[in-house]
């Protein structure tokens, strides 16, 4: 199995973050992600723009992550017009794995250039090397959060959150 993880460079500004992930964003880099965004957001951050012009695909625990991401910052919005999440330039198969699993309404997305960001700072992101105790929790999380916000999805990953879950339990035992 692959677990290389997605590259992501980052271009923070005071209330702006552009976030470029390059590769494929999956479980391995979900965590590095979900840090990342925290670490943003409690600094002031409240617009995001993913660039994923150079990311190939999104498995379903990076998916679960961003969707959670979306949620939180869709109920944290006071104005509907305020901007939140901006994913600029998806490929065809990352847009519809956001159709199929009922997240594609908590982003906003985009084709084109990305807009300009004035006195933001540019940085490639250092991963974590998250445990495996930690990447495990983070796909069980993500995973539950896709069947909340769609109820389709149960089928799709009841298995899945039923073997994290067990894994987990035995793991704390």
């Amino acid at each position: 199995m692959n677990t290389q993880s997605a590259r992501m460079l980052v271009l923070a500004g005071e209330k702006f973050s552009c976030i470029k992930i390059i590769g494929r964003a999956n479980f391995a880099s979900s965590v590095d992600f979900k840090a990342l965004v925290n670490q943003l957001r409690q600094r002031g951050c409240d617009y995001f723009v993913l660039d994923l012009s150079e990311c190939t695909l999104m498995d379903s625990t990076f998916l679960g992550v961003l969707a959670g991401f979306g949620l939180e910052m869709r109920q944290a919005q006071k104005d509907p017009c305020e901007r939140g999440i901006e994913l600029f330039n998806p490929n065809a198969r990352i847009i519809e794995l956001l159709e199929t699993l009922g997240v594609f309404q908590l982003f906003k997305l985009n084709q084109g250039p990305l807009p300009a960001a004035d006195g933001a700072e540019a940085r490639a992101l250092e991963p974590l090397n998250p445990s495996k105790e930690e990447v495990k929790r983070a796909c069980l999380e993500a995973h539950r959060t896709l069947i909340q916000i769609n109820p389709e999805n149960v089928s799709r990953f009841q298995e899945v959150t039923q073997f994290l879950a067990e894994n987990a339990k035995k793991t704390k035992e």
